[in-house]
Order: structure tokens, then C-alpha cells, then sequence
């Protein structure tokens, strides 16, 4: 017992020297309340610092490659040194700094110029500029006319009967010359049976005289010259097919003189041998038996030969094409064929002979309205040759049964439509007219016209507006000689 009579309390809130009952063992009952242990109070912590937690492990070591760890918070500056493992709260975390004045300020600056350059390029670009005054210009306005033609040539056809083959001696689309050869006909009776023939008896021919040859013993130098000459031109002709230069048409006509001195020569030297004689006496009747079936044709002019036809030539030439009518023309045009006063019926056209220089044109105009005008000079580009313009000039001119017939007369050489026949095509002409803005036509009292500006006076000038088109007006003065290349206008 202390001095006010309490007795001691021991650490656990027990009087102390008493005695505990055994574990257990249970309680007496001595009239009083049990005394109850009150549960041990949570343990305190020093005021102003976070709980404890549990000691942290240690981070293992980093290696090369790895992020760096977070950095440590720092340590109070207290002097207060935490126990290990003790984690230091955060700091008060700051608010986010705003923008200064002067940043919005800049960037609002650069928003307006930049949409300040965007509408002044838009300005410049779509806006036109604005001129109150322009120049007269001179230009050419050319008028286009289209229509279906049909090609004249001023040419002779050539023909026969009883045709089976014909051998052409001169070149397709050539000029010959009077004389020329131009082919050989082969009549009905001709078969290439005949020609077997007649190779039959020269190979024998030939043959033989190479037996005579191998069996001479006399040394000839005539022979033996005239046997290298034959050799020497076939190597000559042999090189130039493989590439040597020169002429080939000159090469065959020295190996056939050559081939022909050789057997010539023969023929007198043998003339004796009977069998030699008989052979060629078979040649001959052969020959003979042959062009009585064949027909050989020279040119009677200078032209050009064209072994190609399409029979319009017997009734469409340069002398009568103008005595066809509208309907006529149209007719010729889908293929009907003119008529002709000759017979071709059990006839062959062999060949034709065409005059160069100048050839016609039969041109039916799809602008029944148009009004040509006789001489007048055109631009003629038919649709095979684009890329070629000629000069036609008009000749006459006939309207009939709603089509427009115009002659035409066209200069040049006439191997561009040597094979054409009928074609569309494309008849331009040209006009010199004035060109100015369309801006400068103005509306004065329902007629149009330009003001010309001289000097501090202006006037104005009545005029026909001919065409518009990309922002100009060609335009012809109402009365001749008022406007002119170069004056000023005023524009509106």
C-alpha cells in the first residue's frame, strides 16, 4: 500500500504481489466484478510523421540498357533522421504554370498573319486586276467547213481481154518516161505450162554444152575469158546481196550480157553438132509459140503508173468531174461507180497512168447555208493526212436537192491521194479581223461598240461582233477604216 492507502499497480494495471491464478484455472467467485483486461492501446507514433512501414527491400543493380530509377525524395532538413526502411512523404505538388501574356499575344499575331497571306494570295490569284483601258489587236478568224469528198485524178486506165497473167517491168507509183516498157500481158491461151516448157529445153541446152565443154581437150582462151567473165559477175552480184555497195539492177544487166556473149559463142563454136542444133531449134519455136499469147505495153506519155484500180476512172476524171450533180456526187461517194462508155465486161485493168501536179475534189458541204465564193482560195485537210494542208481553190459551186456541191482545184503533187478515192475532210478559210477584250463592247442605243480613246477625247465606233471567244471579241468595224491595230479602248 503507497501512503494514500492505494496499493501498487504493476505494469499490466495489477495490484502487485498478488497472485495470478493459473492458466486455466477457472475464476472464484468472491462477490465482486471480475476485473476485465482492457486490450493494449495501438502503439503511438511521434506527432507530424506518417505511419511505420515496413523495412523496403533493396533494389537489386541496375544494368545497361535500363531506365534509371526514380529519384529519392529528399530527406527532411530537420535534422530528424528516419529509421531504415522509413519512407519522407511527398512535398506540396505546385500548379501548373499558365502562359504569360505576352505568348498569347504572339500567337494570336501569327493566327491573323497568317490568314492576312492566305486571303491576299486568294486575291491576287482568283481576282483579275482591274485595267480601265485596252489595245486593239489584229488576228485572223478562220471559218471551218466540213464534208464528205471524192478524189479526182487526171488519169487514162489501161485494159485487155483474156488476161491471165500479167509480168510488170516497171515499179509501182513511178514516173516512166515515153517508150518506157510497163508490163507483159499473158493472154487466155498462155499457161505456165508453157514456160515449164521453155525451161525444159534451156536446162537440156544447157546441160549439154556443159558435156561438151568437160569433153574438149583444145585449150580456148576466148572460151575460158568469156566463162571467167560469167563467174566474175555472179561473185560481184553474190557480194552486193550480202551488203557490198552498188548498183544490183546494173550488176544483173552485165551478167546477163555476159551470159549471153558466153552462149553466143557456143552456139557458132558447135555449130556443127546436130543435137546442139536440134535443142535450140526447140528454144526458138518455144519463144515463138509463147509471145504469140503475149503482149508487151510501153508508156505512150510521161506519168506515173499505178498497177492498182477501182474502175472510177473510166467515168470519173479531171475533164468531166465538173458535170456531175449533187445527188451524183452523193451517189459516187457510197460506192456507186460512174458511168462509162466503155465495155468492161471480160476486160482487166492492167494499169493506169496518172498526170502529176494537180489533181480535183468533188466536196460536199454539211453547211448547206454557207455561200462560197468562186476563186476563192481555202485550206483543204482531208482525214488521211492530218498532219498535211493543201491550198484548194474554188471553181464552181452547185446547190441541188438540199446538198452543196463544191469543184474544187487542187495544186500538188498527187501521190498523197494516188490511192484515196472518197474521204471527209476539212475546208478552212481565213479572215483578217481586229481582236479586243470583251470588256470593251459596249451597249449604245441596241448596237455594239468599242470607245476609242485619243489623246483626252473619246468616241464611239459601231462594230459587228464576228466571234467571242477566251475573253475576246473579233470584231469588224461597222464602217471601214475607224479602227485600226493599236488604238486604245476603254474597257468596262
Amino acid at each position: 500500500m503507497d501512503q494514500r492507502g492505494n496499493q501498487p499497480m504493476d505494469g499490466m494495471g495489477q495490484p502487485t504481489g498478488s497472485l495470478r491464478p493459473p492458466v486455466g484455472y477457472p475464476p472464484q467467485s468472491t462477490g465482486r466484478t471480475p476485473y476485465v483486461q482492457a486490450p493494449p492501446y495501438p502503439p503511438q507514433q511521434p506527432t507530424g510523421y506518417a505511419p511505420v512501414q515496413p523495412p523496403m527491400q533493396p533494389m537489386p543493380p541496375q544494368s545497361a540498357g535500363q531506365p534509371p530509377y526514380p529519384p529519392q525524395q529528399p530527406m527532411p532538413q530537420d535534422g530528424f533522421v528516419p529509421p531504415a526502411g522509413f519512407m519522407v512523404p511527398p512535398g506540396p505538388v505546385r500548379p501548373p504554370r499558365r502562359p504569360s501574356v505576352l505568348l498569347k499575344l504572339a500567337q494570336v499575331l501569327a493566327v491573323v498573319l497568317v490568314l492576312g497571306a492566305t486571303v491576299w494570295y486568294l486575291y491576287e490569284v482568283l481576282v483579275p486586276d482591274y485595267e480601265p483601258y485596252g489595245v486593239i489587236e489584229s488576228d485572223t478568224l478562220g471559218a471551218v467547213y466540213t464534208g464528205d469528198c471524192v478524189i479526182v485524178r487526171d488519169e487514162v486506165p489501161y485494159d485487155a481481154e483474156g488476161v491471165t497473167s500479167v509480168n510488170h517491168l516497171a515499179l509501182e507509183a513511178t514516173t516512166v518516161r515515153y517508150s518506157s516498157e510497163i508490163c507483159e500481158v499473158y493472154s487466155s491461151g498462155y499457161s505456165t505450162r508453157e514456160m515449164n516448157t521453155l525451161q525444159d529445153y534451156r536446162d537440156a541446152i544447157r546441160n549439154y554444152q556443159k558435156t561438151l565443154l568437160e569433153t574438149e581437150t583444145t585449150y580456148d582462151a576466148r572460151m575460158t575469158r568469156l566463162q571467167s567473165d560469167v563467174v566474175n559477175r555472179a561473185k560481184e552480184i553474190r557480194a552486193m546481196i550480202a551488203g557490198a555497195r552498188g548498183s544490183l539492177t546494173n550488176q544483173q544487166n552485165l551478167m546477163e550480157a555476159a551470159v549471153t556473149a558466153r552462149q553466143q559463142y557456143l552456139r557458132s563454136f558447135y555449130a556443127d553438132d546436130q543435137r546442139l542444133s536440134r535443142l535450140y531449134d526447140d528454144e526458138t519455136s518455144q519463144l515463138q509459140r509463147i509471145q504469140s499469147w503475149t503482149k508487151k505495153y510501153v508508156s505512150s506519155q510521161e506519168a506515173i503508173v499505178s498497177f492498182y484500180s477501182d474502175a472510177y476512172e473510166y467515168g470519173l476524171n479531171s475533164q468531166n468531174y465538173m458535170t456531175f450533180t449533187p445527188s451524183q456526187v452523193r451517189a459516187m461517194f457510197n460506192g456507186q461507180r460512174p458511168e462509162s462508155a466503155t465495155n468492161l465486161k471480160g476486160k482487166t485493168t492492167i494499169y493506169r497512168l496518172i498526170q502529176d501536179g494537180s489533181w480535183n475534189v468533188l466536196f460536199l458541204s454539211r453547211e448547206t447555208d454557207w455561200n462560197p465564193i468562186k476563186g476563192e482560195t481555202y485550206e483543204l485537210k482531208l482525214e488521211r493526212f492530218q498532219e498535211t494542208t493543201v491550198t484548194a481553190t474554188v471553181e464552181d459551186f452547185v446547190r441541188s436537192g438540199g446538198e452543196l456541191l463544191l469543184q474544187l482545184s487542187v495544186r500538188g503533187p498527187v501521190n498523197d491521194v494516188l490511192y484515196m478515192r472518197t474521204c471527209q475532210a476539212e475546208l478552212g478559210e481565213s479572215i483578217s479581223t481586229l481582236k479586243v477584250p470583251e470588256r470593251a463592247i459596249y451597249q449604245q442605243d441596241g448596237m455594239e461598240v468599242v470607245v476609242v480613246v485619243s489623246g483626252g477625247t473619246e468616241g464611239f465606233v459601231p462594230v459587228n461582233v464576228l466571234r467571242r471567244s477566251d475573253g475576246y471579241a473579233f470584231i469588224t468595224p461597222v464602217q471601214q477604216g475607224l479602227l485600226f491595230e493599236g488604238q486604245t479602248i476603254r474597257l468596262f
